[in-house]
């Protein structure tokens, strides 16, 4: 009598065997059941299937003429953007290490709160901008920034005219606009440029892409936990996050002072961005996941699961121009 042979399931560990078990359930039913951590020895065998994970990978920068693209690189990093001559955008944006430099705390428009410096890095992929979330464009953003009266307070009306008295980018908007600088084109080439400033080609990216070597089985593990604790309902899409608004702190306080809703950040080259929060109260990565997993999912999670998400958000960290991202310096 020939025996059938059982289902490869069954030659699982006993954890391993439960989870296969609520995946068969999950098929059969049509229950949607949350996403369990794949136990180590099963971590081996998962692959890579881009069109089934909550996170989809960085693309390459969008096409651009290069003549605003240059412009815009130019004017990011030109004093004239600011009242009295002294600051930039990258005097906070700083694109040679985590598209924040020092993470400074900058004041609202309306100065009355004060928040943690986001990375320009990746900001074009994200739905709305700032912590509140309160552009809808870069364009809209840039003049805002450009108007903020703690930082560079000035229009842009006002930079076009001091750009005007200076013959060679003159003739650079020239070429690239067939027009002197006025406050459109001015605008036009800094979103051009900040539309670049994408980080592609992180490690995850690569396992996304199917480089199963990619990450190790301590990173893998951290996915999954970052999966079956829910972090990927708000941190997912392209930028992992940054494309829906998140009430702080709901089972216990996350943060001091408001406001009480934000746009949920990119976790992109998160291990590169300390201070976190919009507040920059915690210091390091696994605090901010200490509390992260406390006052939003109602979780107290141990070292060894602190140390396995930090290992996992750690292969989120891309590549700007060839280089990987960095932190600032202290």
């Amino acid at each position: 009598m020939i025996r059938p042979r059982p289902p490869a399931w069954l030659s699982l560990p006993n954890a391993c065997r439960r989870l296969s078990l609520l995946g068969l359930y999950a098929l059969l039913s049509g229950v949607a059941v949350a996403q369990a951590p794949l136990c180590l020895s099963e971590l081996s065998l998962v692959e890579p299937v881009a069109d089934q994970e909550p996170i989809t990978p960085i693309p390459p920068p969008p096409p651009a003429d290069p003549r605003k693209l240059a412009l815009g690189e130019r004017l990011f990093s030109d004093p004239r953007l600011s009242a009295d001559g002294r600051l930039s955008c990258s005097s906070c944006h700083d694109l040679r290490t985590n598209g924040a430099g020092g993470r400074g705390r900058n004041a609202a428009p309306s100065g009355s709160l004060q928040f943690d410096t986001l990375t320009v890095f990746n900001a074009s992929l994200n739905f709305r901008l700032n912590w509140e979330g309160n552009f809808r464009s870069l364009s809209t953003q840039t003049e805002s920034s450009l108007e903020n009266p703690t930082n560079l307070h000035t229009n842009a009306d006002e930079v076009a005219r001091k750009l005007s008295t200076d013959a060679a980018i003159v003739r650079d908007f020239r070429a690239a606009y067939d027009r002197a600088p006025d406050r459109d084109n001015v605008l036009d080439a800094l979103v051009t440029f900040e539309r670049s400033l994408l980080t592609p080609g992180s490690r995850f990216d690569r396992w996304l892409r199917g480089d199963a070597s990619a990450l190790s089985p301590d990173e893998l593990a951290g996915y999954q936990l970052f999966k079956s604790f829910g972090c990927s309902s708000c941190h997912q899409g392209t930028n992992v996050g940054g494309n829906l608004f998140a009430r702080q702190g709901i089972f216990r306080p996350l943060v001091q002072g408001k406001p009480d809703t934000v746009r949920v950040p990119s976790l992109r080259n998160v291990a590169t961005t300390a201070p976190y929060f919009h507040d920059g109260s915690a210091a390091t990565l696994e605090e901010a996941v200490r509390r992260m997993a406390a006052a939003q999912l109602n979780r107290t999670v141990n070292d060894e699961q602190v140390a396995s998400l930090v290992a996992f958000l750690r292969t989120l960290t891309g590549n700007y121009r060839g280089s990987p991202v960095v932190g600032a310096k202290p």
